[in-house]
């Protein structure tokens, strides 16, 4: 295996601080975007570079020499009041990252999108659609991932609803959206993301809930 080289926005965040110390465990030299006074919430260990994630003037020249190029930046605990915050902040640092990443020519992006379609959360699914739709639109090769909820510290109300999807599996009709709309634990996101990294996608490689839940990368369908 090869050591690459990753940049990561919202390396402070929910799964940012927790794939970075994994990262760097793997050998891999991690680059991470921070805004002034929040450096100490990025684990330590990587090269930090001070920019504004929102605007992709303050960071694209700091990509190289990376290889890979981790999004994750969004609004934390989404809900249906936080529409406009999703497209301020989610649509507007994917739009960002993606063209910081085509001008710095990384070789592989990653997405942490959400499961696609759903009953509830229109807005954010939206937002996380059109952030697909750029980085389809860019050419770059990527993977995006799909969960729908991931279980782990402070998230773990959902643990309530396991007989219900247990119960939906059983049922042929709903089969299929119980396992794509399914659970995710953090450590299976993590180890996903590590997964990716260390395995880039040719093209465009979309991981579903079954393909989180078993950390399938190499044999994921790409997507069209």
């Amino acid at each position: 295996m090869s050591h690459r080289k990753v940049f990561v926005t919202g390396g402070s965040g929910y799964l940012g601080r927790r794939l970075i110390p994994e990262l760097l465990r793997c050998g891999h030299h991690v680059r991470a975007l921070v805004r002034k006074g929040s450096e100490s919430k990025i684990p330590p260990g990587c090269t930090l570079v001070f920019a504004n994630a929102l605007d992709e003037s303050t960071f694209s020249e700091s990509v190289p020499p990376s290889d890979t190029f981790v999004q994750l930046v969004g609004v934390s605990h989404p809900s249906p009041s936080k529409a406009q915050e999703f497209r301020a902040v989610d649509l507007a640092s994917v739009r960002a990252s993606v063209s910081a990443a085509e001008k710095s020519g990384v070789s592989h992006f990653i997405y942490v999108s959400v499961a696609q379609p759903a009953p509830v959360m229109k807005e954010y699914i939206n937002v996380r659609a059109e952030g697909e739709a750029l980085v389809r639109e860019s050419k770059l090769n990527a993977t995006i991932l799909r969960p729908w909820y991931v279980l782990g510290p402070e998230h773990r109300w959902p643990y309530a609803f396991f007989p219900v999807y247990w119960i939906l599996e059983l049922i042929p009709s709903a089969r299929d959206s119980a396992r794509r709309l399914g659970l995710v634990t953090l450590h299976q996101m993590i180890r996903t993301l590590v997964a990716a990294v260390e395995n880039p996608s040719s093209g465009i490689r979309i991981l579903e809930v079954p393909h989180i839940k078993q950390s399938i990368v190499e044999s994921a369908s790409p997507g069209s």
